[in-house]
């Protein structure tokens, strides 16, 4: 009992512990204060680090004025790029046009000029047959010429044929070309293949006074061409009615 008492005087008498008595302070005022600390704390970090840059020569609002500026620079520049191009393509485009109409110009002057050559011939030919006053009664080569073409092998022909005595009918038959050639040290003669030829080198014939032929055909690969051969055939011979070579150089 004794004891009890003693602990009873401890705890409540003199010699008790101090006991500290402090105003309670709600949560949410704890949590309200924090969140103003810490928006002050952050406003002040950003104050300070926009004075940073400054003091260090760096300005947010001068580098979007020229960010601005770099950007309209950039679509002038690609309005002007796009203007540019169209130009060119239009003056491409004419440039194609111009191209095209001189090749097409150029193609009309040989033209011209080839069919003025045959005119020519034409006119020489018939001059030549004047004088005489009278044609041999027969089937004859007047021209023959043999001409190099665009590509290798390949060459170009004019043949003028004339019929001569009372022409009471038209000469029916075919002209027929070959290529004298030395192949492997030994000469033969071969049909050439050309424009309307058939594979033994003929094409048909029919007409009364003159007739003009011209085509291209093509030399064989093997061997060496010395010279080109046409031969006119009437319809039911088998003998040349005429013979004429030209030689290739």
């Amino acid at each position: 009992m004794a004891s009890l008492i003693k602990r009873i005087r401890q705890r409540f008498g003199i010699s008790a512990p101090r006991m500290t008595v402090r105003t309670h302070l709600a949560w949410y005022w704890r949590w309200l204060g924090l969140t103003v600390v810490g928006a002050v704390s952050l406003a002040l970090a950003l104050w300070m680090y926009d004075a940073g840059r400054r003091f260090a020569g760096f300005d947010s609002s001068e580098v979007q004025e020229e960010l601005t500026r770099l950007r309209s620079t950039v679509t002038r520049l690609e309005q002007e790029t796009a203007q540019l191009r169209a130009l060119a393509d239009a003056a491409d485009a004419r440039l194609k046009i111009e191209l095209s109409a001189q090749a097409q110009l150029a193609a009309q002057v040989k033209q011209f000029e080839d069919e003025n050559t045959r005119l020519k011939e034409d006119i020489a030919f018939f001059e030549g047959l004047v004088p005489s006053g009278r044609i041999a009664d027969s089937v004859s080569i007047q021209r023959f010429t043999v001409q190099p073409g665009a590509i290798p092998g390949e060459y170009r022909y004019r043949v003028l044929l004339l019929q001569g005595g009372k022409r009471e009918r038209p000469f029916q038959g075919s002209i027929q070309f070959s290529a004298n050639l030395q192949t492997k040290g030994r000469d033969a003669i071969v049909p050439l293949n050309g424009d309307g030829m058939a594979e033994n080198g003929s094409r048909a014939l029919s007409f009364k006074f003159f007739h003009r032929l011209e085509g291209t055909f093509r030399t064989p690969p093997a061997g060496q061409v010395r010279s080109i051969q046409v031969r006119i055939f009437e319809t039911g011979s088998n003998e040349a009615r005429t013979t004429q070579s030209v030689n290739l150089p």
